[in-house]
């Protein structure tokens, strides 16, 4: 029965090496990862490529389930997918065997979990900004330029240095408007 593996880890900054190094010394023959989101399935291509790969008889090993999915829905459309094709599923840090009532069971709890763990983070995430705005220290995105009144302050005559004073922006921001205005 052939191993492959999948590792994946949110951030850029955030390193692969470990989970990688545990899903080779457990026998993978190959090993897909990337660094997405686990929140959904949409853009993680080396997940679709390894779940289009999948065929009867070979099982898809993670370190966690939370490296396959952080929602329930997307892990059980997962889970349907591989059961469907005739591939198993294993965590090697859980004990997930998706062959067994008691493995399936055990699944759907970690994957319970997981779905919660993410709510509960945005749910700090959001009373975090709404202190933040309240204290007058989160205020949003970057202020857009009005680029139309930066070329009616050209056309009245003011220099790109005073429309810039006026707008409060940098010259450059001044001159790269002009620019692509003129283009």
């Amino acid at each position: 029965m052939p191993l492959f593996g999948y590792a994946r880890v949110s951030t850029t900054d955030q390193d692969l090496a470990l989970q990688i190094e545990a899903l080779k010394a457990a026998g993978c023959e190959k090993v897909r990862s990337e660094k997405r989101s686990g929140t959904t399935t949409k853009g993680r291509e080396e997940l679709r490529t390894l779940l289009d790969f999948l065929r009867a008889g070979d099982t898809l090993v993670v370190t966690r389930l939370d490296r396959l999915a952080r929602s329930m829905g997307d892990l059980q459309d997962i889970v349907r997918e591989l059961k469907g094709k005739g591939v198993a599923l294993k965590a090697l840090e859980q004990p997930i065997d998706t062959g067994t009532s008691a493995g399936k069971a055990f699944l759907d709890m970690l994957g319970v979990f997981a779905e919660f763990e993410t709510n509960l983070r945005r749910e700090r995430q959001m009373e975090g900004i709404a202190k933040a705005k309240k204290s007058g220290v989160y205020t949003g995105g970057k202020r857009q330029l009005d680029h139309d009144r930066i070329r009616e302050l050209r056309a009245s005559g003011m220099g790109p240095s005073e429309i810039a004073a006026a707008v409060g922006c940098s010259r450059v921001h001044v001159y790269r408007v002009l620019h692509a205005g003129a283009a």
